[in-house]
């Protein structure tokens, strides 16, 4: 019921877009109205929660580490697997961040026949979420020709590096084939997998549904159905330099395809997509584990008086007496 819920949001999303930009003046709602809306409810959204998560206190060092802690000279620490400094916190967080490097060390476990527990390799998993996140954030890096006035060099380097095999007229991008791939793969894995279908929620399904949509109607404007580059540029570049103006001849898909980017990007910051800012704010990964170095106190635990043994002696003394408990003094 969640993945149909979310592809029929999904649906709904895409023909409001296609219906309405063919209407009369609604071109200017879909393609500069929304797209401010959303950019604006991603950056509050998106700082607001960065700053939330900055101002919990975080008075214990508490990794995820499996590697020896560093403590005796003699006694070899793994400074990458449990960093006790900060270069060795960066470079985890680097290898966590750029490669899934957790994820690319994970496992699965199966019951079998027996009943046995079995341990296998989930390296597909891996492989899926990193073509995903590379492949997207290409392509998201690539759409900057659309803002911009001569392209940087960059961007066009990218670009030669993507159509590299020369498949195809249009050429095709490989980081288009693998963004299809990719989401396709993780979607089809948690309708397949039932433990993993049953713990799937709509926020999970909603926006791999969108980013699908957001993939076939960009594949489908620029391998099919042929749109004006020309006139979409100048929209970009109007909304770039806040003078936003409706070329004619824009075709209504590309409305749709401007309309789903802008959900996906006010949908961002309320969602578990942001996963991409809070892995920087993870006390289990931004940390040094220095605990056997430094001692760390919680700063808002209450003041205790403490009762020492000569004050307890003092209190119950004849009771012990009585008891013919020894005591320290008489």
């Amino acid at each position: 019921m969640n993945f149909i819920f979310s592809f029929a949001v999904v649906i709904v999303l895409f023909l409001i877009a296609l219906l309405g930009a063919q209407a009369d003046g609604m071109q200017l709602l879909f393609g500069v109205i929304f797209p401010y809306i959303a950019i604006i409810l991603f950056l509050v959204g998106f700082v607001l929660r960065i700053v939330k998560w900055a101002r919990s206190p975080v008075p214990f060092r508490i990794t995820t580490t499996c590697g020896q802690q560093k403590s005796l000279p003699w006694i070899k620490s793994d400074n990458l697997e449990n960093p006790h400094n900060g270069w060795g916190t960066f470079l985890r967080m680097a290898l966590e961040v750029l490669f899934f490097r957790s994820l690319f060390r994970n496992t699965k476990a199966d019951l079998k026949d027996g009943p046995k527990l079995v341990y296998g390799s989930n390296k597909w998993l891996w492989l899926g979420g990193l073509a995903f996140h590379w492949s997207f954030l290409i392509i998201f890096i690539r759409h900057f020709r659309f803002f911009s006035e001569p392209v940087p060099g960059l961007i066009i380097a990218l670009e030669k590096v993507d159509s590299f095999f020369q498949i195809w007229l249009p050429i095709i991008y490989v980081t288009d084939v693998l963004l299809l791939g990719a989401v396709t793969f993780l979607l089809l894995r948690r309708l397949w997998d039932s433990r993993l279908r049953y713990i799937s929620l709509t926020s999970d399904y909603f926006p791999l549904l969108l980013i699908l949509g957001i993939a076939i109607t960009g594949v489908w404007m620029r391998y099919i159905q042929k749109v004006d580059i020309i006139s979409i540029k100048q929209l970009s570049l109007g909304l770039f330099s806040f003078s936003p103006v409706i070329p004619e001849g824009i075709a209504p898909l590309f409305f749709t395809h401007i309309f789903l980017v802008s959900v996906l990007i006010a949908y961002f910051p309320f969602s578990k997509l942001m996963h991409m800012g809070g892995v920087f704010l993870s006390p289990t990964r931004n940390l040094a584990n220095n605990n056997r170095m430094k001692r760390h106190i919680n700063p808002w635990n209450p003041q205790v008086k403490f009762h020492s043994y000569e004050e307890y002696e003092d209190e119950f003394r004849e009771v012990m007496k009585e008891a013919g408990m020894p005591l320290d003094k008489e």
